[in-house]
């Protein structure tokens, strides 16, 4: 079983930043992401890594805002959000994969998730 816990979501005015942080534990991750889940709406992806595919994938529109970066040490993703729109309001999700190749968009790649962090961002 792996936990993952998320932590760094809040409430914050247009324009700011924010860094979200997710710590997995319990066994040896080859796969991590943030997907998000708006008041009403589906759960989306945003963006995440595949430590054995050495690639990141991102959501159109998050490219240019959002980076995410890991920690393998500490088994840890993060995703620095910069330039947060009224629309980024959500949920934040952290997901991980244990073994495979999927990394992504599709929620199914992910076998663990997160309880999840709000983002609020007032305009």
């Amino acid at each position: 079983q792996v936990q993952l816990v998320e932590s760094g979501g809040g409430l914050v005015q247009v324009g700011a930043s924010l860094r979200l942080s997710c710590a997995a534990s319990g066994r040896t991750i080859s796969a991590m992401g943030w997907f998000r889940q708006a008041p009403g709406k589906a759960r989306e992806f945003i963006a995440s890594l595949s430590w054995r595919a050495r690639q990141t994938l991102y959501q159109d529109s998050v490219k240019g805002r959002f980076t995410i970066s890991s920690d393998n040490a500490k088994n840890s993703v993060y995703l620095q959000m910069n330039s947060l729109k009224p629309e980024d309001t959500a949920i934040y999700y952290c997901a991980a994969r244990e073994g495979g190749w999927g990394f992504g968009p599709s929620a199914t790649d992910f076998g663990f998730w997160g309880p999840g962090t709000q983002v609020t961002v007032s305009s």
